[in-house]
């Protein structure tokens, strides 16, 4: 179905006409940079493993590198298992790459002419895993080495990892075939303090100028060091670029909220050397997606796909979902940039696989496992053993990523990586395109060559609006399903936007398949019917769209506030892996996983900044430099306790009007209960609190939160250390 079935349709959408269609002013400086007119979308790997390492071999995986780029040409590799394994379409360009820690390790000590084994048959006498009863325990301890600061420099010397990083180099330029298929090298960079995921794949454009050696781990686990090292490269003349990994693993320190990994402060010079060196992070992968979850999104009713909540290396404890996931740290970047005036968090989206087995599974109808042999039989895939505390069952397939880009080579990719021109998958070939801009109008989107007029009128998915005179900006939004996967269900735009330091989110939806219409209450579109036969592990697309496309005016809108938005298209429904393995093999389907998912596909966000007159509109809140100058004076630890302790307050968010019934018992329990008008409303939740240092500690989801309490007039009014610098509550009783 195309745009013109869902006129009329929303009441949240609303439908812009436009008067002309002649270039704005402004449009030469969006035009900079995008010469690159009739962009194809190309579908690649940029998260993949091998024997090479040291985790992958340890699983039972023994092809190198070479494997996984045949596999991704579209070439039959032989699976760790035993099988064979290939694509149903070739990908159109992957990375080279591998853990840069011990990489080749195992492989070279089994490999009689490799240097490890002719340098220093000792130690690759003592990788060898015959001498060891547990592979398992062996890898447990070479990855303590790591993580407790113990390396084995011999691993990483020229004849261990040198060696493994020049002869990748070696392999992505012989597999290079510019306009056919694009290789480029790299590694990922495998720090992981505390058992918290800070991995970077880092890549370079070009293999003739790389690096020497790898920066890995050992060097520094501290991401601005890995920072500099990447600038001294791009001045030597060798263009390299990182890619966060994905961040629901990260246990809260990846996209840290007001101090660094480092415990500084984050800062404009901070935000800005991450931006250069990371234009985009991964969105999803085989161990879950990063966008948001249900405790981040409650109002987001599709929130709860593919949540993967797991400690690196089978560490024990829950992690924390704040700092974890992107969106929040887009609302966190745009907080910062109104309240600041930077933004650390201003990424494009990308997917990889993180396969352990040197080839991928991207489809849940063609799904053969990860992680070498431990999941390389339907047996050992829906078995409850788990592995370093991982249950397979939850293991997701493969996500792939998008590049609009000129053609297939790595110079025109890289730009496009560059300017955040990609999109995300969780593994079929979905294509989505994203614009936004003042002018667009119903025709500009209908038309033959609107893709033309996106470009002409606006600005692509990762790029910057441009000022405006204060009216709303339109938006179009396109999506079209993998042309052998499911029928698109619908598709969204996320926003997000920033008030004195708080952000919100909202998601709208724009265009959707089928005859339902939008709730009058809420604005959101029913549930489209599933065709899953659970019986069979069957679906039919009698239901959903090939196609979507629509225009949309934001309602909301105010120009004063900064902004993002990001297009979610998604699939109908279709029967998960598991229930497809389940039915094959004759057992009943776990219950620890969906029966079935929503594939989706993820542009990167568009992001609006208000200029410095606009700004200057927004209603201003108090700030605790303005508190400190009017005489205000923050409460000790005996003050606040002597206020809080025993006591039940009512709290008044100053910005949105929430009121909070909040009692401190004496055991360090609080319970806090919604007195506001919403629909959270009667809600009481617990938590965990303490006072220490002059501030109220509050423990929620393995998070805490710090609020400064001041008394003014014989008032109190109080602000959260992730609010950047706004006191924005109010203490307006205080009962015994």
């Amino acid at each position: 179905m195309i745009s013109g079935e869902s006129t009329g349709r929303s009441v949240i959408a609303r439908w812009v006409v436009a008067a002309s269609l002649a270039l704005a002013p402004w449009q030469a400086v969006a035009q900079e940079g995008q010469d690159e007119l009739g962009r194809n979308a190309y579908f690649g790997e940029l998260h993949i493993h091998s024997s090479w390492s040291i985790d992958a071999y340890v699983f039972g995986t023994r092809i190198g590198p070479d494997a996984a780029i045949r596999y991704a040409r579209g070439e039959a590799v032989t699976h760790p298992g035993g099988f064979q394994v290939q694509l149903q379409q070739p990908l159109d360009f992957t990375i080279v790459m591998d853990h840069s820690e011990y990489t080749g390790a195992f492989p070279f000590a089994d490999d009689p002419e490799s240097p490890l084994r002719l340098e220093s048959p000792v130690v690759a006498a003592t990788l060898r895993f015959g001498v060891w009863a547990s592979p398992m325990n062996f890898y447990k301890l070479l990855a303590a080495s790591l993580v407790k600061d113990f390396p084995i420099t011999t691993l990483q010397g020229p004849s261990g990892a040198g060696h493994a990083w020049k002869r990748m180099i070696e392999m992505a330029n012989d597999s290079y075939e510019p306009g056919k298929f694009t290789t480029f090298p790299g590694w990922e960079w495998t720090a992981t303090p505390d058992y918290k995921n800070l991995h970077r794949i880092v890549l370079f454009k070009d293999a003739n100028h790389a690096s020497e050696t790898e920066f890995s781990s050992i060097d520094s686990t501290d991401p601005p060091d890995l920072w500099k090292w990447m600038a001294e490269q791009r001045a030597a003349g060798n263009d390299v670029m990182a890619i966060s990994h994905n961040g629901n693993l990260s246990n809260g320190a990846l996209y840290p909220r007001t101090v660094t990994h480092a415990g500084q402060p984050i800062d404009q010079r901070w935000a800005a050397t991450r931006m250069r060196m990371e234009p985009v992070s991964e969105i999803a992968q085989v161990k879950g997606q990063s966008e948001t979850t249900p405790a981040l999104s409650p109002d987001d009713e599709f929130a709860d796909f593919n949540v993967f909540v797991w400690l690196l290396l089978g560490a024990a404890g829950t992690p924390t979902d704040y700092g974890s996931y992107m969106r929040l740290a887009l609302r966190d970047g745009i907080a910062m940039q109104g309240a600041l005036g930077f933004n650390p968090y201003k990424f494009g989206f990308v997917s990889g696989s993180d396969s352990h087995s040197a080839a991928s599974a991207y489809r849940n109808d063609d799904y053969f496992g990860e992680h070498g042999t431990f999941d390389d039989t339907p047996e050992k895939r829906l078995s409850p053993v788990k592995h370093l505390n991982m249950d397979n069952r939850q293991v997701d397939t493969a996500g792939l990523t998008g590049i609009w880009a000129l053609e297939n080579t790595r110079e025109s990719l890289w730009r496009a990586i560059q300017r955040k021109e990609t999109f995300a998958t969780s593994g079929l070939r979905m294509q989505v395109r994203f614009f936004g801009g003042w002018d667009y109008d119903s025709a500009s989107a209908e038309a033959a060559d609107w893709v033309d007029a996106g470009y002409a009128k606006g600005v692509p998915m990762g790029g910057d609006l441009p000022a405006s005179g204060g009216d709303a900006p339109t938006f179009i939004a396109w999506a079209q399903k993998d042309p052998t996967g499911p029928n698109l269900d619908r598709v969204q735009i996320v926003k997000g936007w920033a008030r004195n330091g708080q952000s919100f989110e909202k998601i709208y939806d724009v265009t959707w398949a089928g005859d339902r219409t939008p709730d009058p209450a809420t604005g959101k579109v029913s549930a489209i019917a599933s065709t899953v036969d659970l019986e069979k592990a069957t679906y039919t697309n009698t239901v959903g769209a090939a196609e979507l496309k629509g225009i949309w005016t934001d309602p909301d809108f105010d120009p004063a506030l900064d902004a993002f938005y990001y297009v979610r298209a998604i699939a109908i429904p279709v029967p998960r892996w598991t229930t497809i393995a389940a039915i094959a093999q004759g057992v009943p389907r776990p219950d620890v996983v969906p029966a079935t998912v929503q594939d989706r596909a993820w542009s990167s966000p568009i992001w609006y900044t208000p200029p410095a007159d606009a700004r200057k509109q927004a209603p201003a809140g108090a700030t605790v430099a303005d508190l400190e100058k009017q005489g205000a004076t923050a409460l000790d630890d005996a003050a606040l306790k002597a206020l809080l302790v025993g006591k039940t307050i009512t709290v008044r968010d100053r910005i949105t009007g929430l009121r909070l019934e909040i009692t401190f018992d004496a055991d360090g329990r609080q319970r806090v209960k919604n007195l506001g008008g919403d629909a959270a409303a009667g809600v009481v939740f617990e938590a965990r609190y303490e006072i220490r240092g002059g501030r109220l500690v509050t423990h929620v989801a393995n998070s805490q939160f710090e609020t400064t309490v001041y008394a003014q007039g014989g008032q109190y009014l109080a602000a959260r250390n992730t609010e950047y610098g706004y006191a924005n509550y109010a203490i307006e009783i205080v009962e015994p």
